[in-house]
């Protein structure tokens, strides 16, 4: 087994890495290079044109030569002092001032709220190992003090000497209560750790009187986030009573929890047996019920259908009595309507053969009196005729001659020959000599036709 003291090494490492944490970091003054009238510069230990730091505070400074001004942000502190005079010109929160670089100096500060992160390796009364982590948060109340009482030289971060002594204070106070503490009263309580650790931190920051002003800062908060111990066998220890006890608890409670739930899965199984012993005498009860309610109704059912069958034979019988009834009268009433069509289709053939022969005399007379009228009609349409032909001038007889000699021409048969007959001593080849020959042809014509007058 080793015989190294790791706690005794983590402690010398810690203050060997305090010693250069408080070591100063001072930036080397650089030569004024000529630069642009408008430059930014970081907030540190001096004055002069020197290379901005990444993370001091930002501050503006324009013009050039011996007429430069410095524009100091609103969050941040500020003191201008002159070579030659004992008191700084500006002291104050956001003060911008003009500066001559052969003569003033100055200095620029965060003046926004600082926060601390503490993690204390303490040892507790019972000599045990007790990590404990808190943190502090402080703000510079009075500049004009913590100026000339701190160190805020670190070009690039003011606060870190600061903080860094803060801290170490914090840790001292805090280890030193829990000197004084057992590891259950660190773990259970931590408040007499926060009242002893803010009495110390405002003592050595505020004052404590009224002629020593202290640091001109101010304690905000004291808070401890956690504690922790460090031997994890003893954390196992320290929770092995409660984890046992709590294990008792629980297993009694998973007893009585298994006595009450056996107990009550017998009431229950009492209950559905005597649940189920109920409900078969309710089901037989029920099928005995339907039984006889079954009974009952095919009883009753059989006996309707049976006054119904009865019921529907005899009017079955009645329907039929009345249909043959029907059936009789009807066929009576067929042979009346037969008889009454023989009858009235013997008067109808013979008005029909009385009718035929008024019709067959009707048309012999008809007959009779349309030949009579017809030889009336002949003897009078001869009579017209001849009282035309005698009422025909010469003239009129010429054209009318004249108008139908194409058709008689046309009716004339074909003559085998030709012969000129020469009739009278007229010209045959002027139009007046044809006309009187066929006067005097018509003439003869007329006179050789037998019925008519000469």
């Amino acid at each position: 087994m080793s015989n190294t003291n790791t706690y005794l090494d983590q402690v010398v490492r810690q203050q060997e890495r305090l010693e250069a944490d408080l070591r100063t970091k001072r930036a080397a003054a650089p030569s004024a290079p000529a630069g642009p009238p408008q430059q930014r510069a970081r907030g540190g230990g001096g004055g002069g044109d020197g290379q901005p730091a990444p993370n001091a505070v930002e501050v503006r400074v324009t013009g050039f030569g011996r007429w430069k001004t410095v524009l100091v942000p609103p969050n941040a502190f500020v003191v201008h002092t002159r070579r030659g005079r004992a008191e700084p010109l500006h002291v104050g929160l956001g003060v911008s001032f003009r500066y001559n670089p052969a003569t003033d100096s100055y200095l620029v500060v965060p003046g926004a709220m600082q926060t601390i992160l503490i993690n204390a390796y303490c040892i507790c009364r019972e000599l045990q190992g007790v990590l404990v982590q808190a943190y502090v948060q402080w703000i510079i109340q009075d500049f004009s003090t913590a100026y000339r009482r701190l160190d805020f030289g670190d070009p690039e971060d003011p606060m870190r000497l600061v903080n860094l002594q803060l801290k170490e204070q914090a840790e001292a106070a805090i280890k030193d209560k829990v000197s004084t503490l057992g590891v259950a009263d660190v773990l259970s309580d931590k408040q007499p750790i926060i009242e002893e650790l803010t009495a110390r931190l405002r003592a050595v920051a505020e004052g404590t009187g009224r002629d020593d002003e202290g640091l001109g800062l101010r304690i905000v908060t004291v808070q401890i986030k956690e504690a922790v111990v460090s031997s994890s066998r003893l954390w196992e220890n320290l929770q092995k009573p409660y984890r046992t006890e709590q294990g008792r608890i629980a297993r009694l409670a998973e007893l009585a929890a298994e006595e009450a739930v056996a107990e009550r899965e017998l009431t229950a199984q009492r209950q559905r047996e005597t649940q189920r012993i109920e409900n078969d005498r309710e089901l037989a009860d029920l099928r005995a019920r339907a039984a006889a309610h079954e009974f009952d109704r095919e009883t009753s059912e059989s006996l309707r259908r049976s006054q119904r069958e009865q019921e529907d034979a005899r009017a079955l019988a009645e329907l039929q009595d009345a249909t043959n009834r029907h059936a009789l009268a009807l066929e009576r009433q067929l042979a009346a309507e037969e008889a009454e069509i023989g009858r009235l289709r013997i008067e109808r053939e013979a008005e029909l053969t009385r009718l035929a022969a008024d019709a067959d005399m009707a048309l012999a007379a008809a007959r009779a009196r349309s030949r009579h009228d017809e030889a009336l009609l002949d003897v009078e349409r001869e009579r017209l005729r001849a009282g035309i032909a005698n009422a025909q001038s010469p003239e009129s007889l010429q054209a009318l001659l004249i108008e139908r000699l194409p058709a008689i021409v046309e009716k004339l048969p074909k003559p085998a020959e030709l012969r000129a007959v020469t009739i009278g001593g007229t010209d045959a080849t002027t139009v007046a000599g044809i006309v009187a020959e066929l006067t005097a042809v018509v003439g003869a014509l007329r006179s050789a036709l037998p019925g008519r007058p000469s």
